[in-house]
């Protein structure tokens, strides 16, 4: 109980924190609103103001409050599949970026735009309307079970072979994609360097209604996993002694952080380092306790991503820095600390 008591007291910090972050996002823009806050503006568009002009309606639902509440999903769900990844892996490198699990998404979903045209006509309307968050959720799974194959061996799993087959993906993956944007035509030239830098700008509450959809079914699979990724720590053998059904985590593990991951590469393209640096930050304060570090990481992944849209919005305003282009300044280092104190280990 007492353990619960100090989850519950750091989720709520960690929820007003988030709070608090968000509403200086939402006053934070180009746009001004005639010398009132944005959040008045919000709470006025809440209640049905007819007074409020068309212009701010917009701005304040359609593009602030929109783009926040993906950075607060989008930031969770990548930091929750790193996390789950590296309890699964026991290994604070095992990222969707580094093995592979992002350029698989990437790669599937960067097929669907530029030849997706060719094969749409024949595809259910459903498949049709989501074809490239389904390419990317199957690109990512693809990768996550060919990384796994390779690294794995009578039940043990190889870190220097997980990561170089990961970079062997990542690889091929950058290669196809490349051709892919050498025969592509201008629009389709767009969304794919829109995919590759990783942006927020094409939120909408349709997508985020997909993502809260994502997030529910998997946080519900993946949130109890605490103690079971804290018995794999001692290895699959005493797990299963312990009363783990170790096969059925792993499937469980793999096929929910491909689906988080490829879905959220299909909405705001490729964002790295969000699940390396997150476990990073928690792992140094509650060593490798899953029960904490796993429900913590949807709270700080979320502030993470949207402090980091933040800036990509306004520290080149009027124009938008893509925001990997932060996170993979701020993970690259973050990367090469873990290297050189793991390095005797790896």
């Amino acid at each position: 109980m007492r353990t619960q008591s100090k989850l519950y007291f750091y989720l709520t910090i960690g929820a007003v924190l988030l709070v608090i972050i968000a509403v200086l996002a939402l006053n934070t823009g180009v746009y001004e609103f005639g010398g009132t806050s944005a959040f008045k503006v919000l709470w006025q568009y809440i209640k049905g103001d007819p007074g409020l002009s068309l212009s701010d309606k917009y701005v304040i639902w359609d593009v602030r409050a929109s783009r926040i509440i993906m950075a607060i999903l989008i930031g969770s769900m990548l930091a929750v599949s790193g996390t789950s990844l590296q309890g699964l892996f026991k290994n604070p490198l095992a990222t969707g970026e580094a093995i592979g699990l992002t350029s698989g998404a990437t790669l599937l979903a960067a097929i669907a735009i530029v030849l997706g045209g060719h094969f749409k006509p024949y595809l259910p309307e459903v498949v049709q309307f989501s074809l490239v968050g389904i390419s990317a959720f199957l690109g990512a799974l693809l990768a996550m079970m060919l990384v796994y194959r390779i690294s794995t061996s009578a039940g043990k799993t190889n870190v220097v072979m997980m990561l170089l087959s990961g970079v062997a993906i990542t690889s091929i993956g950058f290669s196809i994609t490349g051709f892919l944007i050498y025969i592509s035509k201008d629009e389709q030239l767009r969304d794919l360097t829109f995919w590759n830098m990783g942006s927020l700008a094409a939120a909408t509450w349709t997508k985020n209604i997909v993502l809260a959809v994502v997030i529910v079914i998997s946080y519900s699979i993946l949130l109890p996993k605490g103690k079971a990724l804290n018995a794999m720590m001692l290895g699959e053998r005493d797990a299963q002694h312990l009363g783990i059904n170790v096969e059925k985590l792993k499937k469980q593990i793999v096929i929910i952080t491909s689906l988080m991951v490829g879905t959220c590469v299909a909405f705001s393209g490729t964002i790295g380092f969000v699940g390396l640096i997150v476990p990073y930050i928690l792992r140094l304060l509650f060593k490798s306790n899953y029960v904490f570090i796993l429900p913590l990481s949807a709270v700080l992944g979320s502030i993470l991503l949207l402090i980091a849209d933040t800036f990509s919005r306004s520290i080149v305003a009027p124009s938008e820095l893509p925001i990997g282009i932060l996170t993979s300044l701020i993970g690259g280092p973050i990367f090469i600390a873990i290297l050189i104190k793991f390095k005797k280990s790896l």
